[in-house]
């Protein structure tokens, strides 16, 4: 087949260039796009006189038909095939005949190609919210169940004051709040219709681009043509959405990770989500978990290779921007993998509250006894201090703060009276907690709704 551009040419292009420019091993995932951005440019150049109704019915059907033959991986790829544009084209006027050879005129590859992976961008973004969705219920069921368990809570992975796992959990749920707003904003940058720029210069017939927007389903047009083709804002935007995502599913998968080791025994890990050795048959390893924590490096990097990639480059359209694609459909394919496996980790988890509990040893308490000193009238800085050498005395004696009696603790401060007991309770230290956003079961039961009409 004869290239579309190869007028102007004395010769065909080397087999290496061919390598290196046909881009048809992966957009051919933007068919379904390429075709009805087709079909409304088809019914767009009947209202600018270009086709007449039937012709555009003829095409119309002709590309459903390549549809279906894609679809149904009958699509049979010709040596010219250099990207999904040409391949519908070229097998459009094969069926048709030459009023296929009609329905570029006016359109550049460069605004269909934008208006394909808008198009494309779009029902990802929609794809990724409804998982985000679904991993943010699973998390908000998981930690309902466990509003009232204590466990160790950590600042530097030191044991810090006592936290419920309900509460910890939700620690990772609100950054998925977060990730899906960043979706959201995706979404918004995206509903731009860029069909109508041509190669950049803007289309020489009289297209109503507003009733294409329409058709196609986008909220607005792009009001620059020059900028229609080039921006690829949306892109990056995609990117970094996926990164953040990766990234929050990473430090919860770097955590599960800890907590299921046989040093903490906090929580289990289902078999249907863990793996074994080749050589040690007592192993289970947690590698669903590991590769989350690994493929958020590879994100990472799809995110800061585009960002490279268009750093310099110069209006309007380069051939460069070609690279946008491949970065999106692998953070796109890890990610649509990656939520629904940490959703059934979640789903499927099982929390050993007995070790968490024997972890909850009474340095824990030590905010809650200068708290104490605090409600005594002695400003917190030097309860503080009080505190601070009644943990030394502990560690001195070897014994822990709560077995110091009333007598050791008054000849440190004479602000310890009987009552300084009830500063010596997990329960209370959690209950006390009860702001908003805070610890306390009160305030996470509370939280749970909050986090509920979030994710509406």
């Amino acid at each position: 087949m004869t290239q579309l551009w190869g007028g102007r040419f004395t010769g065909p292009a080397a087999e290496l260039l061919r390598q290196l420019n046909d881009s048809i091993g992966f957009d051919i995932r933007l068919y379904n796009e390429d075709i009805d951005g087709s079909i409304a440019w088809a019914n767009g150049l009947v209202g600018a006189g270009v086709l007449t109704a039937e012709e555009a019915k003829q095409i119309n059907e002709g590309l459903e038909k390549v549809r279906e033959e894609i679809r149904l991986e009958k699509f049979v790829f010709a040596a010219g095939d250099e990207d999904i544009h040409t391949a519908v084209e070229r097998r459009l006027t094969e069926i048709v005949g030459p009023v296929g050879g009609k329905l570029h005129t006016g359109r550049s590859r460069n605004d269909q190609a934008v208006t394909d992976f808008r198009l494309w961008v779009k029902r990802a973004t929609k794809d990724m919210a409804a998982e985000i969705v679904a991993l943010g219920t699973a998390m908000i069921d998981h930690a309902e169940q466990h509003i009232e368990t204590p466990m160790p809570g950590y600042t530097h992975l030191q044991h810090a004051q006592p936290v419920t796992w309900g509460h910890w959990l939700l620690g990772h749920f609100w950054p998925l709040v977060r990730d899906l707003e960043r979706f959201h904003a995706v979404l918004h940058q995206a509903d731009e219709m860029a069909l109508g720029s041509a190669a950049f210069a803007g289309t020489a017939f009289p297209i109503d681009r507003d009733a294409l927007a329409k058709e196609l389903g986008f909220k607005r047009i792009t009001r620059n043509s020059l900028d229609g083709v080039s921006s690829r804002d949306y892109v990056a935007d995609f990117l970094y959405a996926s990164t953040m995502l990766g990234l929050h599913l990473s430090r919860l998968a770097e955590q599960l990770i800890l907590f299921s080791s046989t040093e903490f025994s906090f929580v289990v890990i289902a078999d249907a989500y863990s793996t074994g050795s080749s050589i040690m048959p007592q192993k289970k390893n947690p590698d669903t978990l590991e590769l989350t924590r690994g493929k958020s490096g590879r994100l990472l990097g799809d995110l800061t290779g585009f960002l490279a990639t268009i750093k310099g480059l110069p209006s309007t359209y380069d051939k460069d921007l070609q690279e946008d694609k491949e970065p999106v459909f692998d953070a796109y394919d890890n990610l649509r993998l990656l939520v629904p496996v940490m959703r059934g980790v979640i789903e499927t988890i099982t929390v050993n509250a007995d070790k968490m509990a024997a972890q909850l040893e009474p340095g824990l308490l030590a905010t809650d006894l200068a708290d104490y000193l605090v409600k005594k009238n002695l400003p917190f800085r030097q309860a503080h201090h009080v505190v601070g050498q009644i943990v030394q005395l502990g560690e001195k004696r070897d014994i822990p703060i709560t077995d110091l009696t009333l007598d050791d603790l008054q000849e440190i401060s004479d602000l310890f009276e009987e009552d300084v007991i009830e500063a010596f309770s997990v329960e209370g230290a959690l209950a006390a907690r009860s702001v908003p956003g805070g610890t306390a079961p009160k305030a996470v039961r509370v939280q749970i709704e909050q986090a509920r009409d979030a994710l509406k």
